[in-house]
């Protein structure tokens, strides 16, 4: 009797450690195994944080996360990496370097400069970095509106000035709109030399710890997969607005998102 494997999509996330675990690598991979792939964790930093806010964190060796990241891509076939903290200049250019080496592979940038609470994961300079040499590597970014001021450094520009400045870099672009106070949630999407789609939810209560980190792993999943991007990129929103929806109150913070289903290991 022959035996038949299913090889999920492989995603390499560079992602920080988050302790709370509702943001970082467990989501990266809670996300990831909701959309069929299955997640390559590769550290790129450890925080001290929990649902209320970040109060430290250390960015690894350069050394460290390319033998991480190298394990995993001399081993399995990738399909897609999502990038999420990396903290620090020096963790930019390494990331640099490695997606130089592999050009043929969908990158989902998730710019994380600010925890939740508003706790900064790294300084505006990386972000300036990220937008300089991270950002023309990417297939998409998916930076929340705060997020996209500072890459574009308009701290009071709309998304539509901040996509304008930040188009000139790379060809997609996901500015989400969690953070306004309109009853509707109005989350654009920037294609260069096109004009922008707009996909709209409803605002839901409270505010929610790692929904940045669960929608770019949900879009890296959805690229793995072989989605075309417009169609990941509704897929992934819808996801992470239901991931929200059900969210859980784990600590004294923030609502973290439920990313799988209570039946998902039965």
């Amino acid at each position: 009797m022959n035996t038949i494997y299913s090889t999920r999509p492989v995603v390499l996330c560079l992602s920080g450690h988050d302790p709370s675990g509702g943001a970082g690598l467990q989501a990266d991979i809670e996300a990831l195994l909701a959309q069929g792939c299955h997640a390559a964790p590769a550290v790129t930093a450890l925080t001290v944080q929990d649902t209320v806010n970040v109060s430290d964190f250390r960015v690894l060796d350069r050394e460290w996360v390319l033998a991480q990241a190298n394990a995993v891509l001399n081993d399995s076939t990738v399909e897609a990496v999502k990038l999420g903290m990396l903290g620090s200049l020096e963790m930019v250019d390494t990331v640099v370097g490695l997606l130089s080496a592999h050009p043929h592979l969908p990158v989902v940038c998730d710019p994380v400069l600010r925890a939740g609470g508003g706790g900064r994961l790294g300084k505006d300079e990386v972000g300036y970095a990220m937008r300089e040499r991270l950002l023309p590597l990417s297939t998409i970014a998916t930076p929340n509106l705060p997020e996209a001021r500072i890459l574009a450094e308009l701290p009071e520009g709309s998304a539509d000035e901040c996509a304008a400045r930040l188009l000139e870099y790379c060809q997609h672009l996901l500015i989400t709109g969690g953070h306004g106070d309109e009853e509707q949630v109005h989350n654009r999407l920037y294609i260069r030399g096109q004009p922008p789609l707009t996909f709209t939810c409803q605002r839901l209560p409270g505010s929610y710890h790692g929904s940045g980190c669960t929608l770019a792993s949900a879009l890296a999943g959805r690229l793995a997969l072989g989605q075309e991007l417009v169609s990941a990129v509704e897929s992934a929103l819808d996801y992470t607005w239901r991931t929200l929806r059900d969210a859980d109150l784990l600590g004294r913070g923030q609502f973290v998102p439920r990313r799988l289903p209570l039946d998902f290991c039965s």
